[in-house]
C-alpha cells in the first residue's frame, strides 16, 4: 500500500513509525527525489530470521515521506530458501534506464553458508521489481552495496563476519568482471559497507565489532560506524576513524548521501520498539541526521537527534 507520511511524523527520528525498518540504503535518482531502501523487521519480533517484505520510501523535502509499498518478499525469489525470511540489508543502483535492486538471501535451509546476492530489476525506482537471478560464483556473504562511478562503471562491495570484498560488475549488473578482491586497510570491519564519493575522494563506511557488554566504556548499544578513504575505488584504503557512536540498538547499518547541497547519514535505532524483551533489537527503525565534513575532508562525529537537524 502506498501512503503519504505526514510531516509531523517525518520530522522526528525515527522518521518511519508505522512499521519497523532497518539498514537504510539512500539514493537520489533522476526524478530529484531521495529514496530509501531499508530492510523490514517483522512484528511481533522473532529475530533476524523473519525479516522480509522490502518497502521503498521517498521524499523531496526531507520532511514528508511517501511509503511506496512493498516491492519484494522472500516468496518472490524462485531460488530462495523454501522456509522464506532472511531478506536482509539491500541496496539499489541505476544504470542505462534500469533500476537494479540487490538483496542478500539464502538458497538453502542451512542459511548461514548459502547466501546469494539476488538481483531484481525494474524501469521504476519504487515498483514492478522482478527477480532476475543472483550474482554467481562469489562467496556466501551479505550486505551488498553497489556503487556506480562517474564513468558509469558499477562496483559491488559486500561482506560480513569481518571480511569485506569488492569487484567490478559487468554491464549486465549480474556478474563480476574479473576477480573479487579483499578490501584491506579497514580497522575492525564487521559488516554494512557503503561507498560514497566527495571531491574526488572515495569514502568506505561500515559498522564495527564494538560490544558494550564486553568493555568498560559504559556505552549503551554496540556497533559504531567507521570509515576509510581512498583516491581510487580499488584502494589502497586509509582508515580514518569513527563517525557515529552506538545507538540503542545492538546493530547499526548506515548510508551516506548528498541531497540538495546537504550531506545526510541514514542509520537505525530501537527507540520506536522500546524494551520488548528477547528480540527487542530486531525491531529497529530508520533515522536520518545531517553529516558534516572538516576542511581536510574528514567526517565530523554525527550528532544523533530525536528531530533531525536540531
Amino acid at each position: 500500500m502506498t501512503g503519504i507520511l505526514s510531516g509531523a511524523m517525518a520530522q522526528k527520528n525515527p522518521f518511519i513509525i508505522h512499521m519497523y525498518t532497518a539498514d537504510p540504503s539512500a539514493h537520489v535518482w533522476q526524478d530529484g527525489r531521495l529514496y530509501v531502501y531499508p530492510s523490514h523487521d517483522i512484528s511481533p519480533p522473532r529475530g533476524c530470521d523473519l525479516m522480509d517484505q522490502y518497502h521503498v520510501f521517498s521524499t523531496d523535502d526531507m520532511v514528508n515521506w511517501v511509503d511506496h509499498g512493498e516491492i519484494l518478499r522472500a516468496s518472490n525469489v524462485p531460488w530462495g530458501r523454501k522456509e522464506g525470511g532472511f531478506m536482509w540489508a539491500p541496496d539499489c543502483a541505476y544504470k542505462n534506464g534500469t533500476y537494479y535492486f540487490f538483496f542478500p538471501h539464502p538458497s538453502e535451509t542451512k542459511w548461514n553458508n548459502s547466501w546469494k546476492i539476488g538481483v531484481a530489476t525494474s524501469k521504476y525506482p519504487d515498483k514492478d521489481f522482478v527477480v532476475q537471478g543472483y550474482i554467481p560464483n562469489i562467496p556466501s556473504m551479505i550486505d551488498p552495496c553497489v556503487f556506480v562511478d562517474d564513468d558509469g562503471q558499477a562496483y559491488l562491495f559486500y561482506g560480513g563476519g569481518g571480511r569485506c570484498m569488492m569487484g567490478k560488475l559487468k554491464d549486465t549488473m549480474m556478474e563480476i568482471d574479473g576477480e573479487l578482491k579483499t578490501v584491506e586497510g579497514l580497522a575492525d570491519f564487521h559488516e554494512a559497507s557503503w561507498i560514497h564519493k566527495r571531491n574526488g575522494i572515495y569514502y568506505l563506511s561500515y559498522s564495527d565489532n564494538h560490544d558494550a557488554n564486553k568493555d568498560t566504556e559504559g556505552v549503551k548499544g554496540d556497533n559504531r560506524m567507521r570509515y576509510a578513504t581512498s583516491k581510487s575505488i580499488s584502494g589502497p584504503w586509509e582508515y580514518k576513524g569513527i563517525y557515529m557512536e552506538p545507538t540503542d540498538s545492538y546493530t547499526n547499518h548506515g548510508s551516506i548521501v548528498e541531497y540538495k547541497g546537504q550531506w545526510y547519514t541514514f542509520y537505525h535505532n530501537s527507540k520506536l520498539s522500546g524494551d520488548k524483551g528477547e528480540f527487542n533489537d530486531w525491531q529497529r527503525s530508520v533515522c536520518v541526521d545531517k553529516l558534516f565534513y572538516n576542511p581536510d575532508g574528514s567526517i565530523q562525529m554525527v550528532k544523533q537527534t530525536t528531530e533531525w537537524g536540531k
